[in-house]
């Protein structure tokens, strides 16, 4: 199973190293990885995706705890998530139509078209990139470029 946490931590260099290095250390394995300033500039936010069952998400975040860096740790449960891909599509006249087609059917963006080629913006769940990607296969990627997930908790209606 799959768990999405964020990690409010001291913005200075080698943070990202002690975080990443109790992962390896304690063999978690880290899916995917985000990290940003806050509105507070001296205070970064990593969201992690980390693989495990809920004793191993458990035992991460007591872990990350322990380290003087982390401010905060907090496991996401009913969150919003997205990530960004740039994706560079072989095209020519005859697939171009085709291949806006898709970008449009999926609310992709075309942000640059050269002769051979078109790349496409997507900022969007995990699984919808992925649609994206294989839809775009057959025409031969000849780049992809993908951020970490990023993620924020839902507001609770009341």
């Amino acid at each position: 199973m799959k768990h999405t946490m964020y990690i409010l931590v001291e913005n200075y260099a080698g943070v990202l190293s002690k975080i990443t290095g109790l992962f390896s250390r304690r063999g978690f394995n880290i899916e995917s990885l985000a990290v940003g300033v806050t509105t507070d500039m001296s205070v970064s936010r990593i969201t992690i995706v980390a693989d495990g069952d809920e004793y191993v998400a458990e035992q991460i975040q007591k872990q990350l705890n322990k380290l003087i860096p982390v401010i905060e740790v907090r496991l996401l449960k009913n969150h919003i998530s997205r990530e960004l891909a740039l994706i560079k599509v072989n095209s020519n006249i005859k697939s171009r139509v085709e291949i806006m087609g898709i970008a449009e059917l999926m609310n992709a963006k075309i942000i640059d078209v050269s002769l051979s080629t078109i790349t496409i913006q997507i900022a969007d769940t995990v699984d919808n990139v992925d649609t994206l990607v294989e839809l775009l296969r057959p025409y031969g990627i000849k780049e992809i470029a993908r951020t970490g997930t990023v993620a924020i908790e839902r507001t609770a209606n009341k």
